[in-house]
């Protein structure tokens, strides 16, 4: 298990020391001077002065060679130094920590949501194969894959804020407004989530365990819930890990309909602002959490199931 852990920690830190090289290159990637952007963001004469490009360029190290300039970004960013924000004139450490707290709570409850209706969806399922049940969430599942969170949620505005004044339309001021926003994120997963609980818990059903505690006088609900659903939840947990890391920086759409200030929307309006030092922390923090999240799953994965580890040689 030790070998195990310690490889998985060598691949996070090679990913995210990969990930920082690419994130620390955007501006240069983009074919711009990152010197005359800032400039362009304090002052509105287009014609900038030589003297002053010099000067904000060896103030901010930019004349140092590349490798330099990035071992000193990537030291201040291991310290959670940013820098300031081009727009705000804000501290980009401040506006990530608000964000990632809004959309964490919002990815939090929108994959719980989703969990808690496919665990029993898919389980119900499986027990009825080719019945009514069975083809009923199989269908619905379909249907909620197909919709597009862009089309989704202005129809649910529509029904629960403009015609039945439910729910508020937009912000995120009290419980009320999570609502709308996380039930439009919930859907898509909580389809995907039922249609693999159901293959999983199919598998379990017809696996040898299952008949032998049967035989043992369990009934089919003891043997379930003794035996069998923690071998149906392995691969949901992996799917749970890889949707959640997601919906912590992909819910951009979702965000900016409803006037969240989460990452999406933090990331969207640095990229049409160019607020490069934005644009970094919000995607090497985006990143960093999600390969952090699906690290941390492949250890519990392999905690719970020991085969994981003797296929990976680390027993």
């Amino acid at each position: 298990m030790v070998r195990f852990v310690v490889r998985r920690l060598v691949v996070l830190l090679i990913t995210l020391l990969a990930v920082s090289a690419a994130t620390f290159a955007i501006p240069y990637a983009s074919g711009g001077d990152p010197v005359r952007t800032i400039l362009r963001s304090r002052v509105s004469d287009q014609a900038l002065d030589p003297s002053a490009i010099a000067a904000l360029r060896s103030e901010l190290g930019l004349d140092r060679p590349i490798l330099v300039q990035y071992l000193s970004w990537l030291g201040r960013a291991v310290r959670g130094d940013f820098g300031m924000s081009f727009t705000s004139r804000t501290p980009v450490d401040q506006l990530l920590g608000t964000a990632i707290g809004v959309s964490g709570t919002l990815a939090v409850i929108a994959i719980g949501l989703a969990f808690l209706a496919a665990l029993p969806l898919g389980t119900l399922a499986a027990m009825r194969p080719g019945k009514r049940v069975d083809n009923g969430v199989t269908l619905l599942t379909q249907s909620f894959v197909a919709v597009p969170e862009y089309w989704l949620a202005p129809i649910l505005v529509l029904v629960f804020s403009r015609y039945l004044g439910w729910l508020p339309s937009a912000g995120w001021r009290d419980p009320t407004s999570i609502i709308l926003p996380a039930l439009t994120l919930a859907l898509r997963p909580m389809a995907y989530f039922t249609q693999v609980t159901r293959a999983a818990m199919s598998d379990v059903l017809a696996s040898p365990y299952m008949t032998a505690a049967r035989s043992r006088g369990l009934s089919g609900g003891q043997a379930l819930l003794r035996h069998g659903l923690r071998n149906a939840l392995l691969p949901v947990m992996t799917l749970f890990s890889l949707w959640f890391a997601g919906l912590l920086g992909g819910s951009v759409v979702v965000e900016v309909i409803f006037a969240i200030p989460g990452m999406g929307r933090l990331v969207y309006s640095a990229v049409v602002n160019h607020d490069v030092p934005l644009i970094q922390g919000g995607i090497l923090c985006t990143v960093a959490l999600a390969v952090l999240i699906t690290t941390v799953t492949d250890l519990l994965y392999a905690l719970i199931n020991p085969a994981v580890r003797v296929r990976d040689g680390a027993v």
